[in-house]
């Protein structure tokens, strides 16, 4: 099943990572169920009684942060909300991508209508229109640790300041609000901060890069199967007996998909017996690829755990008449941002195996192939040169594997002397996960290219075939240099979107990949 498949998604049960993608990738409309606009509802009255009653709430009645202690009059309640948003909105630099900016939007529904929050439901609907008509607000990415500021800048749309997208074009937030039909509101009592506050822009943009390393993983496996056979490795190292000792479960399926990939391979068959053991990069497949999807696995359960709870702060209790309003810090991003550093070493680890693997099909003392993939050496360079821009990207992914959430620095005063830092952790596995698809694609135009010196008469498998077939319809058999870039791009795309696991699957049927999109 495509993500394009998914025709609508309802907010009120448990949201999916392919729901969430399909809304902040590919504009799936999105509606309230009943039970989401009854727990809204709920809240919502049970906030303004307690108002009524004068009681004292964080954010409600009170200043932000360690101005906590100041206290706010009604009269003035409008303009607190405004003024959260107003003073929150310095994140810097760089417009976050559209998708970030609707995946965080996502988020917000998702947090805010649990029905813990105290958010009037029209509030959230113009969330809601905002992603259903394709208005995106204006929100720059440099400058979070772990909330408020790209929150701040996307709720400014909702009173018309700001800017924001619409038609393709960036312009004035009441401008792309009047073309879309919609109108400002004024914000009431708690929805400023509930807007802001909590892990929305981490758990959003960390939920869409966590869903292209999962892909990337499962194609990782198709294209380690592809160069397996190409450089003539055994099949033997990946016996399930060998597995079974031990047993950890990505690995075991890993060596499955292996198998299943090259079972009915000519040439994997002819050259079982070639070598009594090959590189490192080439037997160990199962154990690195297994380590690194189980890591991912891991976030998923993290990320979807996140994804359907609340995570604003102060916290309502709709039941309880005496008040029930208890501040705390479920804000923390440090769920999400462990989970996301953790993820990008271990898709590092899996481009750092797949740079091996290339560097092996292009080196003619290990492949038997012509030096880099090319028959006129000397005069052309051939695939030379995608291993340089492999090394460049990996290098990149080295850094970027640097854990975010190590680091704290205090902010407010000392109100917050500890930070998470969670949103630099989700925004580093974004650029991650691209590296990764690049990295991938370069060994795939080398596993593409070694097919034009393997022997013929021990044909690859079927399912190589039909990725070869699919390469072949824009990749011309390379007797000379050529630009290679739109080539690289047009394989990578094949990664991101997905292409390249469908087209192994209908051939072979489904095989091992746990949280990636089955």
């Amino acid at each position: 099943m495509n993500l394009k498949d998914i025709k609508k998604v309802v907010l009120g049960n448990s949201l999916t990572l392919e729901e969430f993608a399909a809304v902040a990738r590919y504009k799936t409309p999105v509606e309230f169920s009943d039970a989401y606009k009854q727990r809204v509802e709920n809240s919502r009255s049970h906030l303004e009684k307690q108002m009524d009653k004068g009681k004292i709430m964080y954010g409600v009645n009170t200043g932000f942060g360690a101005l906590y202690t100041q206290l706010i009059s009604p009269e003035e309640t409008a303009q607190l909300q405004k003024n959260i948003l107003l003073s929150h909105a310095t994140s810097v630099g760089e417009p976050l991508p559209e998708e970030v900016v609707r995946a965080t939007m996502l988020m917000v529904l998702q947090n805010l209508g649990q029905g813990y929050s105290g958010v009037r439901l029209e509030t959230l609907e113009m969330y809601r229109q905002f992603l259903n008509l394709a208005l995106t607000p204006f929100s720059p990415k440099e400058g979070s640790v772990g909330y408020l500021s790209p929150e701040a800048h996307i709720a400014l749309v909702l009173i018309g300041e700001g800017q924001a997208y619409f038609g393709g074009q960036q312009m004035q937030a009441k401008k792309a609000m009047h073309l879309a039909g919609l109108e400002p509101i004024v914000l009431s009592a708690k929805e400023g901060l509930a807007l802001t506050s909590g892990t929305t822009s981490p758990t959003g943009m960390g939920a869409l890069a966590l869903y292209d390393m999962l892909k990337a993983a499962a194609a990782a496996d198709i294209i380690g199967a592809m160069s397996l056979e190409a450089l003539k490795g055994t099949v033997r190292a990946f016996d399930d007996r060998l597995m079974s000792v031990r047993p950890h479960k990505e690995q075991r399926e890993t060596a499955d998909n292996i198998r299943k990939i090259l079972s009915d391979s000519n040439m994997a068959k002819s050259f079982i017996d070639y070598r009594l053991q090959d590189a490192l990069s080439l037997r160990a497949i199962p154990q690195l690829h297994g380590a690194a999807k189980k890591t991912l696995n891991d976030a998923l359960k993290t990320i979807e755990i996140e994804m359907n709870g609340c995570s604003d702060n102060p916290i309502l209790w709709p039941d309880d008449e005496e008040g029930g309003t208890i501040s705390g810090c479920n804000c923390d991003s440090s769920y999400v941002g462990i989970e996301l550093d953790s993820a990008c070493i271990a898709v590092t680890a899996l481009a750092k195996m797949s740079e091996r693997r290339n560097s092996r099909l292009i080196n003619s003392k290990h492949s038997g192939f012509p030096d880099f993939l090319i028959k006129n050496g000397g005069l052309n360079s051939g695939l030379m040169i995608p291993q340089y821009s492999q090394a460049g990207l990996l290098n990149e992914m080295k850094i970027l594997s640097h854990p975010a959430t190590v680091d704290s620095i205090p902010t407010c005063a000392d109100q917050e002397d500890y930070v998470a830092m969670g949103y630099n952790a989700a925004k580093k596995a974004r650029e991650v996960a691209i590296k990764l698809e690049y990295v991938l694609a370069i060994e795939l135009l080398s596993v593409y290219s070694a097919h034009q010196f393997a022997e013929t008469n021990n044909p690859p498998g079927s399912a190589s075939k039909a990725v070869l077939d699919k390469l072949g319809s824009f990749i011309p058999e390379m007797e000379e240099d050529l630009y290679l870039y739109p080539l690289l791009e047009g394989i990578r795309d094949l990664i991101h979107s997905g292409e390249i696991i469908k087209c192994v699957e209908d051939t072979i049927g489904k095989f091992n990949r746990d949280g990636a999109y089955k």
